[in-house]
């Protein structure tokens, strides 16, 4: 069956997609461009392939535990060296797949398409810094750059908890472990607390999912470690407030200054299609701690300034989506529909463009 598996990933890669979706009794689906698309070729896959192809891909021990739990996270990589992030899982009894193409080796900021700014977030010493949005954003690719960039540019160890690991990273000036949920370590809560008595300098956390294992994030940052994360939400403010969220009422202001003292900046991303739809590229909100990001942190009541902070931080590297959108359409790279579309808010944007010239007047009536 891995020829078969193979074949379909083959296909995938060949079509220039991002994501491989198999359902018993079903068509392959192929994501191009954030839409999922009906392979032109091959036929559905019974639930018995589906089964077969599940098992193997995962090995014996692992599909045991599949059949305990009827879910599971994995990686798997092909004959060719091709390497994907697999979600199994059990619907209406039978065994489907959702696979994700991972990059080869880690991407830097240029492949990416990321500003000079996420150099900068990459350099602190020590803190927190997270990188947000929905699935399918792009979070995991920018960790991968972000840690290649620490690995090429300073003597240190580099510990990531991943689940499953996706992108490997060979030692350069750094060394570094990567552990994955089920295999290396059991949890994400384990292997935080076993992380700090592995003289680490950076800790990536692959995902903040619940109360300990961003008690442990915070609690790293705060004695002298730099901490890569992602949460699955939108901008900074819901950032902020997610994670006081995870605290119950009674520890949430001493949460907020300590958040406060740690936060270095909080990425988030969403991913829009460029001008000929044959790709996409990423628009961000980039916050940069400073005094008042930390105060707006620290009191409730303005937590929600964080928006106008970040519309004005320009000399931080501060960014919101619009005016990243602005900036991608400017640069030629997104149309003014995308831009509209996927804005914050869509007449402050066209606004923008028509003080500058660039729309004509009658396009904001």
């Amino acid at each position: 069956m891995s020829n078969l598996l193979d074949g379909l990933v083959a296909e995938v890669i060949r079509v220039k997609g991002s994501d491989l979706h198999l359902k018993a009794d079903a068509m392959p689906r192929a994501r191009i461009n954030g839409r999922l698309i009906y392979f032109r070729t091959g036929q559905p896959l019974d639930g018995s392939k589906m089964e077969e192809i599940a098992r193997e891909a995962m090995g014996e021990g692992a599909w045991a535990a599949f059949m305990a739990t009827k879910e599971m996270d994995f990686a798997y990589t092909t004959q060719f060296g091709v390497r994907l992030r697999v979600n199994a899982f059990m619907q209406r009894g039978l065994v489907s797949l959702v696979m994700r193409l991972v990059a080869a080796k880690a991407p830097t900021f240029a492949d990416l398409g990321l500003p000079e700014v996420m150099a900068t977030i990459a350099d602190n010493p020590r803190g927190l810094v997270l990188i947000t949005g929905p699935t399918g954003s792009g979070k995991t690719s920018t960790l991968a750059a972000m840690v290649d960039h620490v690995n090429r540019s300073r003597p240190c160890h580099i510990v990531t908890i991943e689940d499953p690991i996706e992108v490997i990273h060979s030692d350069k000036a750094a060394i570094v472990n990567q552990r994955e949920i089920g295999f290396d370590t059991q949890s994400f809560a384990n292997a935080m607390r076993a992380a700090m008595r592995q003289d680490p300098d950076v800790i990536l956390v692959g995902e903040m999912r619940d109360l300990e294992t961003v008690t442990a994030a915070l609690q790293a940052a705060e004695t002298g470690h730099l901490v890569l994360s992602t949460l699955h939400t939108i901008d900074a403010v819901e950032t902020i407030t997610r994670i006081v969220d995870f605290f119950p009422p009674h520890q949430q202001h001493q949460i907020r200054s300590s958040l406060a003292a740690v936060i270095r900046g909080v990425v988030s991303q969403r991913l829009i299609p460029t001008v000929d739809h044959k790709s996409r590229v990423p628009a961000l909100e980039v916050l940069v701690a400073n005094g008042r990001v930390q105060q707006c942190i620290i009191e409730e009541d303005k937590t929600s300034d964080l928006a106008l902070i970040i519309r004005e931080g320009e000399f931080y590297g501060m960014m919101t989506f619009d005016q990243s959108l602005e900036k991608l359409f400017e640069a030629g790279s997104i149309s003014i529909q995308d831009a509209l579309e996927n804005a914050t808010s869509p007449h402050d944007l066209r606004l923008s463009l028509t003080r500058k010239g660039i729309l004509s007047p009658e396009s904001i009536m």
